[in-house]
């Protein structure tokens, strides 16, 4: 027999309460790392598609706005190395999600790719 004074009533709401702010941080930073890789994977690809496009023998103005066009938004593109070695490096800063996680620092990721320069006709006899 159970006591009048002691119930269980309302204990489902109080857990509810307790959790719900850690389970909505688990969430936001679940969205904030999937960010981070999305990002990572542009700026990898930005990078692959600008080297490419520099081992063509393309213009320093072609290959930026290939890598622009590619790459997440606000992201730097780096071209070095002479004609016939390219290395090119696009980094992106991805800021943390708002709310709860304002005041973190951003995260930089990085894609690098390394091309050869391609033989013209006039260099190939």
């Amino acid at each position: 027999m159970r006591s009048p004074w002691c119930s269980d009533r309302g204990s489902v709401t109080a857990e509810t309460a307790v959790l719900l702010p850690a389970l909505s941080l688990l969430v936001v930073l679940l969205l904030w790392t999937a960010r981070v890789a999305a990002d990572q994977l542009g700026a990898q690809d930005a990078a692959r598609v600008a080297a490419r496009a520099a081992a063509r023998g393309e213009t320093a103005a072609e290959i930026e706005r290939l890598a622009r066009s590619v790459a997440p938004p606000g992201s730097r593109v780096v071209v070095t190395g002479p004609a016939d070695l390219v290395r090119v490096r696009v980094m992106v800063d991805v800021r943390p999600v708002g709310g709860p996680l304002g005041w973190l620092p951003s995260i930089t990721v990085t894609g690098a790719a390394v091309a050869a320069g391609e033989p013209t006709a006039s260099t190939s006899r």
